[in-house]
């Protein structure tokens, strides 16, 4: 009887030490506010769209904050009658709120014109883009759940020229994306 105790008394403390790590490791998230000021990123992390566009995305809530419920990113766009291509987000919704600057977004059949103040939500699975229409604007960013979007914008910031529609298009899926149609242009 001692022995089976004694071996119980092992399993239980390696179970319990292992899922202790666990929780440590797999569902940790900041306990702590913190702040990040005006024109810096958390974690002096930035990353330019090369390729796509040339906007400038400041990481303001890491998915590391929040055990990947959120990310949160301020775009300073750089790409006046530019935007990414038609895509859908099979996992993640998302929303903008212009800061700046005006934009055409399409969501579904849908056309909205967009300007300081706004706001606008585009659920997962619905084919969507947006297209800067004033020299400069900016926006904040959100995707709920974060997904692998920092990685994308990672990605996206390594190139070094123009890539190929191709290599978009595998980008774009590599973080659970899907490209289903061109930007959209204005005149």
């Amino acid at each position: 009887m001692k022995r089976r105790n004694f071996i119980w008394a092992i399993f239980i403390t390696f179970f319990s030490t292992t899922l202790g790590k666990m929780k440590t490791n797999i569902f940790s998230r900041e306990e702590k506010g913190f702040k990040v000021k005006a024109g810096e990123a958390r974690f002096k992390e930035s990353y330019t769209m090369k390729g796509v566009t040339l906007n400038k995305l400041d990481i303001k809530i890491s998915a590391k904050d929040t055990n990947g419920n959120l990310a949160v990113f301020e775009q300073t766009g750089h790409t006046p009658k530019g935007g990414p291509p038609l895509h859908i987000h099979p996992f993640q919704d998302e929303w903008f709120y212009v800061v700046e600057g005006e934009y055409l977004f399409q969501v579904g059949d849908e056309k909205f014109e967009m300007k300081s103040g706004d706001t606008i939500f585009l659920p997962r699975d619905i084919q969507h883009a947006f297209v800067q229409l004033t020299e400069k604007g900016k926006m904040i960013v959100s995707y709920l759940p974060a997904g692998k979007m920092e990685d994308f914008f990672k990605a996206t910031d390594k190139w070094t020229s123009p890539p190929s529609k191709e290599e978009i298009v595998k980008v774009f899926a590599d973080h659970d994306m899907k490209v289903v149609g061109p930007p959209l242009t204005v005149n």
